[in-house]
């Protein structure tokens, strides 16, 4: 019982030492990732029309 209650005393004192995100980091982290994905893919389906539009032209 005594490791259960260190441990958890432990546990409570690292987690006041956590820095957790406000909403702007939160907001801008999404748009960041929304805006990189979104790019990639575009750029994926770019690929995909050339080479469909290239073996079509080869069939």
């Amino acid at each position: 019982m005594e490791k259960l209650v260190t441990y958890y005393n432990h546990s409570k004192v690292e987690l006041t030492k956590v820095i957790f995100p406000i909403k702007e980091q939160i907001r801008n982290a999404f748009i960041s990732v929304f805006v990189v994905v979104t790019v990639v893919s575009l750029f994926l389906a770019l690929i995909d029309v050339i080479m469909s539009a290239s073996l079509s032209a080869v069939m």
